[in-house]
């Protein structure tokens, strides 16, 4: 970074970045936790299941967005000389940082198979599909401001490595035509 730059991830790649491995982590893991047929049964299991999958999918999609709005409001434009983070070193970054998180998350869905069959995948699966609809929704407001939301690489560093809280006072905004990434964070076609 030279003459004060700053390296900018996407905010809609930052929240999509969790969905794909917590959608996989959750359909195997409700795919092998049927297999037992657990203390509740399987039936109760995969009803319970797919009422856990529809409100984790609401409360991942929905929760938190005025969050994501606040620093929107008091976004500026981004520098001549920042960088733009390429949409696969930030799903990367990310991936890496909560890995162990993901992995516990998929042991305790199969851990809870023996009680209640599949239905801890199918929760995980749901939060997966959650954090896919609220970065869908990121990339319908980026498409109506006519502008891209970044957020500095060093404020996703730490523990939370989330683009909402006090680290992050504002965004940094680009052009719609910026980066590798489409609005809503997906593989630019």
């Amino acid at each position: 970074m030279t003459r004060g730059g700053q390296g900018l991830a996407r905010v809609a790649v930052v929240v999509r970045a969790g969905a794909a491995p917590l959608w996989w982590l959750g359909v195997i893991a409700a795919g092998v936790g049927a297999l037992p047929s657990g203390l509740t049964g399987r039936r109760i299991g995969v009803l319970a299941g797919a009422v856990l999958f529809i409100v984790a999918t609401a409360v991942a999609a929905w929760a938190g967005r005025g969050r994501y709005l606040t620093p929107a409001r008091q976004a500026v434009r981004a520098g001549k000389h920042d960088v733009l983070q390429d949409r696969a070193v930030t799903l990367r970054a990310w991936r890496r940082g909560h890995r162990w998180w993901l992995l516990l998350g998929f042991a305790a869905a199969l851990g809870s198979s023996f009680a209640l069959p599949a239905a801890g995948g199918m929760l995980l699966a749901g939060l997966g599909t959650g954090l896919r609809l609220k970065a869908s929704w990121l990339g319908r407001r980026e498409l109506d401001a006519g502008q891209l939301f970044w957020v500095r690489v060093d404020w996703l560093s730490g523990r939370a490595g989330r683009p909402t809280g006090k680290r992050v006072p504002g965004y940094r905004l680009t052009g719609i035509e910026a980066g590798d990434a489409a609005p809503g964070g997906g593989r630019r076609r």
